[in-house]
């Protein structure tokens, strides 16, 4: 996919070499809010944590790195926020838009750094993606983007495709917009039918699947945490339908592992003093600093 930037000018920024870093005393903190288990996301961790040691950033060393996982459960985002910034860290760094913003929610000091949410802009998460503003910067999928090309790949690949069934958390607002965009791409693509599947927890995906009953011919998921804590048992639900499916960051996307890479510039840059506000990074593009 090609990658459109928007890329800021991140000024004069003093890095210290690793010496002088070990010699401050205090040990920075860092705040990990995860969306999913340890485990699902052991790749994106890996990517962060492998920048930062190139910036000199040792975990159990030159920082600390304290580590919340909703486990798919999105209710407990807020808890979690609030947990991070009793703890005082120094950086938040979340992943997906209610994360980040249950992260927002509970601080307007602490820096906020976003490895990946859908649309920073739309979900109000930054003000604008040149000058986000406040205490939050990051990099943002503008996943939206890719709903309409997801429904162009399952036309081309599916003869006659007529009807389409999209399934996505209407309780996440990144989540509700690219169903939006999904429905308007079929509607261009001259679709004939689009039936919205709305969840909201787990519950929901089996009764939603289910109550299609071959009145679709494919099958649109759009990602979430919730989503994607379930996405075994969405799959095997849609096999067992015969529903060709395509996940949104899964079958057609950013890479989300090289997003908390690049994340981990942010993280430095907040860890030296630098504060975010000044821009972001789209698909692995910029939000700027201050």
């Amino acid at each position: 996919m090609k990658r459109r930037e928007f890329i800021a000018a991140l000024g004069g920024v003093a890095v210290l070499p690793f010496a002088a870093r070990a010699q401050r005393g205090k040990v920075p903190t860092v705040g990990y809010l995860g969306p999913l288990t340890e485990s699902a996301q052991r790749d994106w961790t890996a990517a962060f944590l492998f920048n930062m040691r190139r910036h000199g950033w040792v975990e159990g060393d030159t920082v600390t790195i304290v580590y919340r996982w909703a486990e798919g459960r999105t209710d407990r985002f807020a808890e979690l926020a609030a947990e991070l910034v009793r703890l005082k860290v120094d950086v938040i760094v979340t992943a997906g838009t209610l994360a980040t913003l249950a992260a927002k929610q509970a601080t307007a000091e602490i820096p906020i750094v976003f490895g990946a949410v859908t649309d920073a802009l739309v979900s109000g998460i930054v003000a604008s993606l040149s000058r986000p503003g406040g205490n939050v910067t990051g990099l943002t999928m503008q996943q939206n983007d890719t709903a309409g090309k997801r429904i162009e790949l399952l036309r081309d690949i599916i003869p006659n495709l007529r009807r389409v069934a999209v399934l996505g958390n209407v309780g996440n607002p990144g989540a509700k917009l690219e169903i939006q965009k999904a429905q308007a791409a079929s509607r261009t693509l001259g679709l004939a039918e689009v039936a919205t599947l709305e969840i909201r927890r787990a519950e929901d995906i089996a009764p939603a699947i289910e109550a299609l009953k071959g009145s679709a011919d494919a099958l649109d998921v759009v990602t979430d945490p919730l989503v994607s804590s379930h996405r075994v048992q969405i799959n095997t639900l849609a096999m067992n339908a015969r529903l060709p499916t395509m996940h949104g960051g899964m079958s057609y996307g950013p890479n989300i592992s090289n997003m908390f890479r690049r994340a981990a510039d942010f993280v430095d840059k907040v860890l030296h003093g630098v504060k975010p506000g000044g821009g972001c990074k789209r698909r692995g593009g910029s939000h700027g600093w201050e």
